[in-house]
């Protein structure tokens, strides 16, 4: 446990006649002193609003300009990208190398399922200016907010332990001389110190350009190529099978991409976000002043996010189905497999196999870079939620050395993971899986908090948001359920 100064306030009656603690103060010796430059650069940059009063200033003629665009990228797009990330490509890529185009539907399916669950999130985030575990430790208490983290942590570690090694086995392919423990050690030491040491708007903006390197799926898959009537029909139509694989690859499905990380992140990311437009002075620390338009403006800013992931997903399914499935090959263990198997199918172009197993690779560690810090950061924000502590990207070090030290030690955890010879893929399909089952408690208590009036005033959920989380919870809860009665007949 991280020893922290911490100062309580008194206890005090809570609306269901429990005690609890009120959010702890910090003393007023170790308050941070005012950053000038700061405060100068939070007012010299536009927020979202602003930015969108701009264009709309404009005149509806006026067309948007690549700035504009940029500032318009917030959160969401980076969680959408994020939800891309090795895990999410060994689940597509075994689901297409296991089933062809039989899951393909699913991308369309889980688009507006997806967007719900994010959406309720950052508006839990942008409208109490607090991460969900603090919300949930306040609407229930710390049993229930803590060890929901936990099960986060646990789940967080494995996955950046097999998003590195999927990172270093790609770095292999493009130059096989590098040895695989210096890629892997190397990653890691480069996303500590990034996550670390390098201010937040810097980071933040390095993250929103990691999103390109996701394109990477969608050039490969058109060097792949593939028969476009079938693909619309598998887009559109659902097919299930009644078998044991199907199940578990289902629930993988869904755990991958609405994932309880993402969660965590998501509310926050948007918190911070209000710290850095100085909305707020402190994630958890009064409630910033929210309108209609700025939760608009998440909104679209949650969409493309989401549409951008689940193209991202749509490609990687068809790029598997189609050099692995129709080659006979349903079985994939590492993420070098998975590339090397298009070089066979692009012959025609010059070094078209070496560019598609360049491009594949670089999607990887592209991918991997900008998921391993946000799955790092999100057990962060978790616990320091759960426990009280400072928190915070745009805090440095000695700020909220509890809050990096998870991060850092998640990472490095993580790290270890790599030195076990766990198969890479089967550990991030697994991680998915476990994700699936985890994330059904946490979406209960999401829906709950973003229809509390006590919680989030006026901004509480509408009801189509709310027929599809509540749908979301239990067309995975099912999907567990039927997954465990299967499971010892795989």
């Amino acid at each position: 446990m991280f020893a922290v100064p911490l100062t309580p306030r008194k206890k005090r009656q809570d609306g269901q006649g429990g005690l609890y603690w009120d959010r702890i103060r910090w003393p007023a010796k170790q308050e941070e002193k005012a950053d000038p430059d700061k405060e100068k650069s939070i007012a010299e940059t536009p927020t979202a609003e602003e930015t969108s009063e701009n264009i709309k200033s404009q005149g509806a003629k006026t067309s948007l300009s690549a700035k504009d665009l940029y500032r318009l990228v917030g959160p969401g797009v980076v969680t959408g990208a994020a939800d891309n990330d090795p895990s999410g490509i060994a689940t597509y890529s075994q689901a297409g190398a296991q089933f062809g185009l039989g899951m393909l539907w699913l991308a369309l399916f889980q688009f507006p399922l997806i967007t719900a669950v994010q959406e309720a999130c950052a508006r839990i985030g942008i409208v109490t200016g607090s991460g969900l575990g603090a919300v949930i430790g306040k609407k229930y208490n710390r049993k229930v907010a803590v060890p929901l983290a936990s099960l986060l942590l646990i789940a967080n570690t494995i996955n950046i332990g097999a998003d590195i090694g999927a990172m270093s086995a790609s770095v292999r392919l493009i130059v096989p001389e590098v040895p695989l423990v210096v890629a892997t050690i190397g990653f890691t030491a480069l996303i500590i110190v990034a996550e670390i040491a390098v201010p937040y708007k810097k980071y933040v903006k390095g993250l929103k350009y990691l999103t390109i390197s996701l394109f990477a799926y969608i050039l490969t898959s058109i060097i792949v190529g593939g028969n476009w009537e079938r693909l619309l029909v598998a887009t559109f139509v659902p097919h299930v099978e009644l078998s044991p694989q199907y199940a578990m690859m289902f629930v993988a499905m869904f755990g991958t991409t609405i994932s309880p990380y993402l969660f965590y992140w998501q509310a926050s990311e948007e918190a911070e976000e209000q710290v850095a437009e100085g909305k707020i002075k402190e994630i958890g620390e009064g409630k910033p002043k929210v309108g209609k338009k700025q939760v608009k403006l998440m909104k679209l800013d949650i969409s493309i996010g989401m549409i951008f992931s689940q193209v991202i997903a749509w490609f990687i399914i068809t790029t598997a189905a189609g050099s692995l499935n129709t080659h006979g090959i349903t079985n994939i263990s590492t993420a070098e497999d998975v590339a090397k198997s298009l070089e066979p199918l692009v012959k025609t172009f010059p070094y078209s196999g070496v560019m598609a197993k360049t491009i594949f690779a670089f999607g990887i560690i592209g991918t991997g870079l900008l998921a391993v810090p946000v799955l790092a950061g999100s057990c962060g924000y978790a616990l320091a939620d759960g426990f009280g502590w400072r928190q915070g990207l745009y805090k440095k070090f000695k700020q909220a050395k509890a809050f990096y030290l998870v991060i850092a030690a998640a990472t490095l955890v993580g790290l270890w993971i790599n030195f076990t010879n766990i198969d890479p893929i089967k550990a991030l399909v697994y991680t998915a899986v476990i994700n699936g089952i985890i994330a059904v408690p946490i979406l209960v208590a999401v829906v709950k908090i973003a229809n509390d009036r006590n919680v989030l005033g006026k901004m509480t959920n509408r009801r189509m948001s709310n027929i599809l989380l509540w749908l979301t919870v239990v067309v995975m809860g099912i999907s567990d359920v039927i997954m465990f009665f299967t499971w010892g007949y795989q």
